[in-house]
């Protein structure tokens, strides 16, 4: 290998993992393994479906939207509230989910050099729970990830795709390639954004599994409703006949999201015709919030309540969608537990019956004991959730109710903070507290920067600094 800083995956001091054996089981009894289905939108906020996220926040829908499929899911499972994507944008969450790490130990940008191959993977953990399981990723991979799904653990995939792959104009023949150009949106009749191959090849994959009487986990990784806006004509007359979004998303917009949901719904029947709906856990998230504009659309916010939007580590860029359907979950319930995608893997082993270590760089903690009793107690290192963009220069912290935001200078300092309570109000804009509690800012800011330090997470460093260093490179 070259001689360059390799990003380590260095324990935090506090061995969790270990402990899912004698937590509480929660849900499932002890039975077969089970199925094990997650679903990944693209860009989709935590208000855009028409089902409301928090009963205590009536803005956390959509009066527009159509998503009856993504509703089921609610009225079936159990909805997190404070579900979070571990990064507010795409390939730095992926391979957070994929490590069941933070985005500042694995990466927090497109390009990282984390080699998920060289780390535990979901696929990995899932077999050495129960090498039977079968695993498969179908859709969005992600940009730059190095590692490609089968040497990851994937027994099938879709490869090593990225946004060029699915919908952006040049997948349909369409010049110029680049979304920020042409028409505000694109109709395609056949497959908009991919959404029936992908649900095809996941539902194939499913049934193949079933027949052989396999467990299965499968990611079924949308590139909906991610930057190009295309849909079918026909949805899209639907949407210009009901008039005004309620948001700052077009009718196009609007009709790409029920097709994604529609997607959705397949999947969800095709488990019901499988006969193995009882036996299957359905996790539904996206990989960051909602971006900030659509081509087109007016000067609304497209993420109400929440402020900001994708790219942000305010709550519009990576409170998201959290839902999960299962053995053992009480239909309609809900989670106010903070919780987050880098928990995916741990909850997975967990669910599969995996026993035991499994190493000590995962940062996530198995949410397994909450689908089956909201109020709950999980083990969490540091009993937090950690987020970090230095590209951006800003960092964040959630504990409880509360979330911690710093902001650095060029040159790697703290130039400000920011406190907020988000819970049971994740409205931020003006309500920033932390001069009125200092001691809660201090604890938290500790916290953050601890863990900063102990993952090796990389220092903020100046946009010159960053070009001046590509420029030495060529």
């Amino acid at each position: 290998m070259k001689n360059k800083r390799k990003v380590t995956m260095r324990s935090t001091g506090i061995l969790f993992v270990s402990l899912i054996g004698i937590a509480c089981r929660g849900a499932a009894a002890e039975g077969p393994p089970p199925n094990i289905v997650l679903i990944l939108t693209d860009d989709q906020g935590w208000s855009q479906m028409s089902q409301v996220m928090d009963p205590r926040i009536a803005e956390s829908r959509s009066t527009y939207l159509e998503t009856p499929s993504m509703s089921r899911l609610a009225r079936e499972g159990i909805r997190f509230t404070s579900g979070y994507s571990p990064a507010p944008l795409c390939t730095p969450t992926r391979r957070s989910i994929l490590c069941g790490t933070s985005a500042a130990r694995s990466g927090t940008e497109f390009k990282s050099e984390c080699i998920p191959a060289e780390h535990m993977t979901i696929p990995r953990a899932l077999k050495k729970a129960n090498r039977n399981y079968a695993c498969a990723h179908f859709g969005k991979w992600g940009e730059d990830m190095i590692s490609t799904p089968r040497q990851c653990g994937y027994d099938t995939s879709d490869g090593m795709t990225g946004n060029g792959t699915g919908g952006m104009p040049r997948t349909l023949g369409i010049e110029p390639a680049s979304h920020t150009e042409g028409p505000p949106h694109f109709i395609d009749n056949e497959d908009p954004k991919r959404t029936r191959t992908i649900t095809d090849r996941a539902i194939g994959f499913m049934r193949e599994q079933t027949n052989a009487k396999r467990p299965f986990y499968v990611q079924v990784s949308y590139y909906a409703v991610h930057l190009s806006v295309v849909c079918k004509e026909q949805t899209l007359s639907k949407y210009e006949r009901k008039g005004e979004p309620d948001r700052g998303y077009t009718r196009a917009w609007a009709a790409m999201m029920e097709e994604l949901d529609t997607g959705v719904g397949r999947l969800l029947e095709a488990i019901d015709k499988l006969g193995i709906d009882e036996n299957t856990y359905v996790f539904f998230t996206a990989d960051n919030g909602g971006r900030g504009t659509v081509p087109g659309g007016s000067n609304l916010p497209t993420n109400v309540p929440l402020y900001g939007a994708k790219h942000s580590l305010y709550e519009g860029g990576i409170r998201v969608p959290f839902i999960v359907r299962g053995p053992g979950i009480t239909p309609g319930s809900l989670c106010h537990t903070p919780s987050v995608g880098y928990d995916f893997l741990p909850t997975f082993y967990d669910l599969a019956g995996g026993r035991g270590e499994l190493t000590d760089e995962i940062d996530g903690a198995s949410i397994r004991p909450l689908l089956g009793n909201p109020r709950a107690s999980i083990r969490r290192p540091q009993n937090s959730l950690f987020f970090h963009r230095p590209g951006r220069r800003f960092s964040a912290v959630r504990q409880g109710d509360y979330k911690l935001m710093l902001f650095w200078t060029p040159d790697g300092t703290i130039r400000s903070r920011e406190l907020y309570c988000v819970n049971p109000d994740p409205r931020e804009q003006d309500r920033n507290i932390a001069d009125k509690e200092t001691d809660k800012a201090n604890d938290l800011q500790a916290t953050l920067l601890a863990h900063l330090k102990s993952v090796g997470a990389e220092k903020a460093v100046s946009v010159p600094q960053k070009r001046k260093k590509k420029e030495k490179q060529k």
